[in-house]
């Protein structure tokens, strides 16, 4: 066992045992491949799964079953790392300058959400992350988007129409990356560490826990949950922008715990 994964079994081990949580194992299906090979966000709706890519920044609305196509979406994103279907738009989040790509003219290269009509592709409204960091996860729900901000190391909450913060909450470990809703709490996914943990919305605390394998299961990047099943996506990109060539990049699973 390397030094970083005993640290993040450790650490785990420590959040659990503080609220007699069991650490329970994640159990993968292969579901399709992103249309792209670098799939960096999800968010999962009645109609299909969008995706967000990490290099080409478009997001892609694919059937459930079969991965087929239904919508394509190009972005003024870049370096897309999470995204969220919310009141009608796509709000992708754009991690910095682009990633794999040539620059657009006067593309930005800061951390920010960036508002997207989904019929034409459109830029809305871009609005910068509220501690001028990066960003990985996103999600809309409970009418309010939510997000991860690396300087804070927190969850924040904001208004969708104001950009207003409305609520933070603490985490728990380093790089943050996917986001999912289960009331009263939110999964959180640590790339780093290859854990998933549940997160009370209201402050925090630790509710549940799953741990992966690394070197095994796929490398968690882009996340949400559908009708109670957790779904992952693996960009294949290391942190370094290292393309990691593994036999789970650029795949979408859906994840089981037991």
């Amino acid at each position: 066992m390397n030094r970083r994964l005993f640290l993040s079994t450790a650490i785990a081990a420590g959040l659990s045992a503080k609220g007699r949580i069991p650490i329970r194992t994640a159990r993968f299906t292969k579901l399709f491949r992103s249309p792209d090979g670098h799939p960096n966000a999800l968010a999962a709706t009645p109609e299909g799964l969008w995706v967000g890519e990490q290099v080409t920044d478009i997001a892609y609305l694919l059937d459930w079953k079969t991965g087929e196509i239904l919508k394509r979406v190009p972005t003024e994103s870049s370096n897309t790392s999470g995204l969220a279907y919310g009141g009608g738009y796509l709000w992708m989040g754009a991690n910095g300058g682009p990633l794999g790509r040539f620059a657009r003219p006067a593309e930005p290269t800061y951390g920010r959400i960036v508002k997207v009509d989904v019929e034409t592709g459109r830029t809305v409204g871009v609005y910068r992350i509220p501690d001028e960091g990066g960003v990985h996860g996103v999600l809309y729900a409970d009418d309010a988007l939510w997000f991860t901000c690396f300087k804070w190391n927190c969850i924040t909450k904001v208004d969708p129409e104001t950009f207003q913060v409305l609520h933070k909450f603490p985490l728990h470990l380093t790089r943050p990356h996917g986001l999912a809703w289960d009331p009263p709490g939110m999964w959180v996914g640590y790339s780093n560490d290859y854990l998933y943990m549940k997160q009370d919305v209201k402050d925090g605390r630790v509710l549940d826990i799953i741990g992966m394998k690394k070197g095994v299961d796929p490398d968690p990047h882009g996340m949400d949950m559908y009708q109670g099943k957790m779904y992952i996506c693996d960009a294949g990109i290391a942190p370094g922008a290292v393309v990691t060539n593994s036999p789970t990049a650029g795949y979408i699973f859906r994840l089981d715990a037991e």
